[in-house]
């Protein structure tokens, strides 16, 4: 029996609100997943115009067996589940109610205010960032990670041009000249990306990681033109004084990213030398970060260019909607089904999404971050 034809399964009412963040294009579900929903009995809501900026009118929405409604207020009033793409921004925090689900990307530790917002309101905040599976991956993070790392050598070959203030460097180069020297902080799902984003288009590619295994696999796999090195302060602080572009891709899940890059050492760094720091929205691993827009996406110090935009795929909408849908509906299916209580106990990966629950801190490292009180999410999930 399929499962959408049990008759023990939960009827859920799901909200799929506008993303309301600086120039943020996404949408949390797109229509072929309001469908999946929809035929398994649940009812889906879609906030007037949610889906435009990835390229999904209402209509296809409609089309799906998705219900319109008009405003923000009317989709969070009316939904048990709420999905989303970014955290709620401050004007979103009253519209959330007590034991209200709601699933996105959160990013606590980076932002307390939101972190303090969301415990009072007594609801339920399951994290994209932190499901995890028994491998440590992040099947959520993954594919907008795959996008942000292949865009942050996009960008940042763009902004190495003079007249964004760069150095002037083709990141390829040409015959007879030398390439650009790209340096990447994190062999992880960025830092591979951005790898092969960089090596493609012929820049002098240096990957650095705390890993072995992982620095021994990178060499299997990448082109002749990527190159690993063992992470430290003594190997960064000397690869910087020539690297043309540097990628920072670290991530500690659910915690804050520490600062790699301290901004003494801005001072060792070329002119028109590039910093894209793909964790900002985790706080940043290069010190002189802090997030920007789309609108305005750069700001320099000590003559070094900083691209640190906390939503880079938002730029690209239609491919990370797409991306983010295929791997958060199977989630949002299981969530929905049994409710949130059922479907963490039956799987311990959404178990570790869980950060906030009904007023308290259930993730440990976000508890840290701001000294804040911490309690066992398994008082929760308790029959």
């Amino acid at each position: 029996m399929p499962p959408y034809l049990n008759p023990n399964r939960l009827a859920m009412i799901i909200g799929v609100p506008k993303e309301i963040k600086n120039n943020e294009n996404r949408v949390a579900l797109t229509p072929a997943g309001a469908k999946e929903l929809v035929k398994r009995g649940h009812t889906v809501y879609v906030q007037h115009t949610a889906g435009e900026g990835s390229g999904f009118p209402d209509e296809e929405y409609e089309n799906a067996g998705a219900k319109i409604l008009q405003t923000i207020e009317a989709t969070y009033e009316i939904a048990e589940m709420i999905m989303k793409v970014k955290e709620p921004i401050e004007s979103e925090y009253k519209l959330i109610r007590e034991n209200q689900l709601l699933f996105t990307y959160f990013h606590f530790a980076s932002y307390e205010p939101l972190t303090k917002a969301m415990v009072e309101s007594k609801s339920v905040c399951l994290a994209y960032e932190t499901v995890e599976k028994a491998d440590r991956s992040l099947p959520l993070l993954i594919p907008m990670s795959e996008v942000a790392g292949r865009m942050a050598v996009q960008k940042g070959a763009n902004y190495l041009e003079k007249p964004l203030k760069g150095r002037g460097i083709l990141l390829g180069g040409v015959p007879g000249v030398l390439p650009a020297k790209v340096l990447i902080l994190g062999g992880g799902i960025v830092g591979t990306q951005a790898a092969w984003m960089a090596a493609g288009l012929g820049a002098d590619v240096t990957i650095m990681d705390v890993s072995l295994p992982r620095m021994r696999y990178l060499d299997d796999v990448m082109p002749a033109n990527v190159n690993t090195m063992m992470s430290n302060e003594y190997n960064i602080r000397e690869m910087i004084k020539s690297a043309d572009l540097i990628v920072g891709a670290v991530l500690i899940p659910g915690a804050k990213a520490p600062h790699l890059i301290t901004r003494d050492m801005l001072k060792d760094m070329k002119p028109g030398t590039v910093l894209v720091d793909v964790a900002v929205d985790q706080g940043g691993c290069i010190e002189t970060c802090k997030p920007t827009t789309h609108e305005n996406p750069t700001f320099i110090i000590d003559d070094v260019v900083h691209y640190c935009v906390a939503n880079m795929p938002g730029a690209v909408p239609y491919t990370s909607t797409l991306a983010l849908t295929n791997a958060t509906l199977p989630y949002a299916i299981q969530l929905a089904e049994k409710g949130w209580k059922q479907a963490c106990n039956d799987n311990a990966e959404l178990k570790l999404g869980l950060n906030v629950i009904q007023g308290e801190i259930v993730y440990k490292a976000v508890a840290d971050a701001f000294d804040m009180p911490y309690a066992m999410v398994e008082k929760y999930l308790a029959d």
